[in-house]
């Protein structure tokens, strides 16, 4: 069964948002990664919480907060969630440590999947 591992805060405005979460809830940011900025995991809860991040968000998807789903396989989600109605906002993308996609459900929800490299 896939996981939810973390969230993305998506903004047209990061370092209004950055700035907001911070003086709110306390929360502290890394420097920005391609327009992501990594929230510091121990400022958001107990070690191996859910991670997440803000970032500057695409037209597409250019605010609003959507979940990471962990997943084994991106191709084989992307292909099912295609099955069932669901939108590809964009394709499999390779980082790293892992590969991450985005899709819109059925019903307008915009969701991460990320797989990671073994």
């Amino acid at each position: 069964m896939a996981k939810v591992i973390g969230f993305e805060i998506s903004s047209q405005d990061p370092k209004k948002a950055i700035e907001f979460y911070k003086m709110v809830f306390g929360w502290e940011v890394e420097d920005s990664n391609w327009n992501y900025w990594s929230i510091i995991p121990d400022t958001i809860g107990e070690t191996g919480a859910f991670v997440g991040g803000i970032s500057k968000g695409p037209g597409d998807f250019p605010h609003g907060t959507r979940i990471q789903i962990e997943v084994d396989s991106i191709d084989e989600t992307l292909s099912l969630a295609l099955q069932h109605q669901a939108l590809i906002v964009r394709e499999k993308m390779e980082f790293e440590n892992y590969y991450l996609a985005y899709i819109v459900d059925p019903t307008g929800i915009g969701i991460g999947l990320i797989e990671f490299k073994q």
